[in-house]
């Protein structure tokens, strides 16, 4: 059977057939290397064992008869939904994954995604140093901040030397760029 735009409205959402009209394209999404496997784990893990478990949970909450008033039902049947949900979610982010390795990066000294910063705070001259990550990634007790953070989207395209202004919670913070490194 032939698709045309001439096609039947009906026929056409019954197939999911789009004809050049609303198009969407699914945008990539940044991660790092060990981003990714991180990823790739919780996926195996949930898929593996956490699955299983709240199947078997499941499974013996009907054992205990009544549904309708069973909260152990409930809970399992709650967090099967939260799982399954995480699943789907962690495979459309694998899929749209744009895997960067900040030790292959050429970027002549500027902040880019992967960089690790070395910066030190103008008002305090306390030195702090951060790895631009992705979203899923962000850790800042270790260093990490996300892409789309307010201090990652300041540094961006920066080099060393030059000054980064950020809007903090607190006002305005200035960073001056010390180092820029591709690990």
């Amino acid at each position: 059977m032939t698709f045309t735009q001439a096609s039947p409205p009906a026929l056409r959402r019954r197939f999911r057939f789009d004809f050049g009209h609303n198009t969407q394209t699914m945008a990539t999404i940044p991660l790092t290397q060990r981003g990714a496997e991180k990823l790739r784990e919780e996926l195996a893990r949930l898929k593996s064992v956490e699955r299983h478990a709240v199947i078997r949970a499941i499974s013996d909450a009907r054992a205990q008869g009544d549904l309708s008033e069973n909260a152990e039902y409930e809970a399992a049947k709650d967090k099967q939904g939260f799982i399954e949900g995480r699943i789907l979610e962690i495979e459309s982010k694998l899929a749209a994954a744009q895997v960067i390795d900040p030790a292959a990066i050429d970027a002549g000294g500027r902040v880019v995604f992967g960089s690790t910063v070395d910066l030190e705070d103008e008002d305090t001259g306390a030195a702090v140093t951060y790895q631009i990550v992705g979203d899923d990634e962000a850790d800042l007790k270790q260093g990490l901040v996300s892409i789309s953070s307010p201090i990652a989207r300041a540094l961006i395209g920066k080099t060393p030397g030059d000054v980064a202004e950020v809007q903090a919670p607190g006002g305005v913070k200035s960073y001056e760029i010390i180092g820029v490194r591709y690990l």
